[in-house]
């Protein structure tokens, strides 16, 4: 069996993602055999296996910075928020409408089951699994339902560093309150304490760190600095600022369902989220996003008044793409007889002529693709409920993968943008130059590998396991 490490965080969006990358990149450099692994995810920002699975996005890049070939049993159960009270369960990939139906507590005896078999079967097969946990441990009210937190690490004997965004401020009282929250024996699993985000000179923070050993018992093992190194979000909207003049970005409507977001990060320093038509003032192209219910999604679009702007802008010959959803919100007409995304039937923008009928059945996979408009071989994933088929004279460029109407594109291909010439093709329509910074993600991985390995004692983080 390997051994496994595990990175827990005193609150959401402490960076545990991002240190389990680190994590895994660091490892596999030094030809450790290592795999990643997250009991349950909840985030609608996913991807698509080579053998046509779903799992969370943050998973994949993991998986990616392990060297490694995804695989569902590194993220077993994913969660896909679809109203503030309804989540889709995604089961080893594939979405499980059984599990959906039950209440959030009723789950956890059916889901952990699954937990345990993908987390020991990954640590027969690797030499490291490298754990990462959910939320916070200390959140004691969900303790007796946990299959993703200190349970996971008691059951493989996990050693765990804790982790905190030591900007946002009371890092020592969120380490040390959530050390108090745990269990004697969830204790003695605790390897050491992680400050993260930190800006400025790490030798102010003495004598904090010694403070916090003598109360706990348990040392710092690493104050890593803010970096500006960005890897696909595991969920959540930043908002970033164009560089220079308002004038000359892309607008991408921030859906409040939004999924797999990550995608629109080739577009660097052109990339705006807009919520508002005010917000589309200098815009040189419009990007509506996928979303985990198109429907509610496009009613917000309306609301906004978001909706009408992309049409008018549309009319006056500014490029518009619509990915997934956003491409089915660009049809005609959108009806759900199975009641699998919303109402009966609802009108789309009308800027191309599709129809669209969701069905129970989700596709998921892999897709390669030749786009007959630029003759560029394309690659991404799928992942939607939808089936979509030509209403009226529009211009199919894929068979019911992309379309056009004039300057009006249409396509089910997540990470379109993702491919380097299309994105060029794309810019160039809407008048922009491409982003000064076209870094890989493999580049990426390896300059945060080095800069988190450098800001830990990393001979002790080794030495647990």
């Amino acid at each position: 069996m390997g051994k496994a490490i595990m990175i827990q965080g005193c609150t959401s969006n402490a960076g545990k993602s991002y240190l389990c990358a680190a994590l895994c990149r660091i490892l596999s450099n030094e030809g450790v055999r290592v795999a990643p692994f997250k009991a349950q995810n909840m985030s609608n920002n996913a991807g698509v296996t080579p053998d046509g699975l779903e799992m969370g996005r943050a998973q994949l890049v993991q998986a990616r910075a392990a060297r490694v070939t995804p695989d569902v049993r590194m993220n077993p159960v994913l969660l896909k928020p679809e109203a503030d009270t309804r989540s889709q369960v995604v089961l080893l990939g594939k979405a499980n409408p059984e599990l959906t139906a039950l209440g959030w507590r009723e789950r956890k005896p059916h889901l952990w089951p699954h937990v345990q078999s993908a987390l020991h079967s990954l640590m027969a097969e690797y030499d490291v699994v490298v754990i990462e946990g959910a939320g916070s441990p200390a959140e004691v009210n969900l303790r007796s339902s946990d299959i993703v937190n200190m349970r996971v690490a008691l059951e493989v004997r996990a050693r765990v560093l804790l982790a905190c965004d030591i900007d946002r401020g009371g890092a020592f009282a969120h380490l040390l309150g959530t050390w108090h929250c745990l269990s004697a024996d969830e204790r003695q699993l605790l390897g050491g304490f992680l400050l993260n985000r930190f800006r400025g000179d790490a030798r102010l923070l003495s004598p904090a760190p010694e403070w916090l050993e003598q109360q706990t018992g348990v040392p710092t093992l690493g104050v890593i600095p803010m970096l500006d190194i960005p890897l696909p979000e595991e969920d959540g909207v930043v908002s970033r600022e164009p560089s220079g003049s308002s004038e000359g970005f892309v607008a991408v409507a921030r859906l409040p369902r939004i999924s797999n977001l990550d995608e629109f990060a080739p577009l660097g320093e052109l990339l705006r989220w807009v919520t508002s038509p005010a917000e589309l003032e200098g815009a040189r192209a419009v990007i509506l996003p996928g979303s985990k219910s198109t429907a509610a999604d496009l009613a917000w679009l309306r609301s906004s008044g978001l909706a009408a702007e992309v049409v008018r802008q549309a009319q006056r010959g500014m490029p518009v793409l619509g990915i997934c959803g956003g491409l089915q919100m660009l049809g005609e007409r959108l009806s759900d007889p199975h009641g699998v995304d919303g109402p009966p039937e609802s009108s789309g923008l009308g800027l191309l002529h599709l129809d669209t009928e969701f069905a129970p059945a989700k596709t998921t996979r892999l897709t390669t693709f030749t786009d007959s408009e630029t003759g560029l071989k394309l690659e991404g994933y799928e992942i939607h409920h939808g089936h979509t088929r030509v209403g009226g004279a529009v211009d199919e460029l894929a068979p019911e993968l992309l379309w056009r109407s004039g300057n009006v594109r249409g396509t089910y291909l997540h990470g379109l943008l993702e491919n380097p010439a299309y994105l060029e093709r794309f810019l160039g329509w809407a008048g922009l130059p491409l982003p000064e910074s076209l870094d890989t993600l493999d580049a990426r991985l390896d300059a945060i590998a080095e800069r988190v390995k450098a800001s830990l004692d990393w001979e002790r983080v080794r030495a647990l396991l």
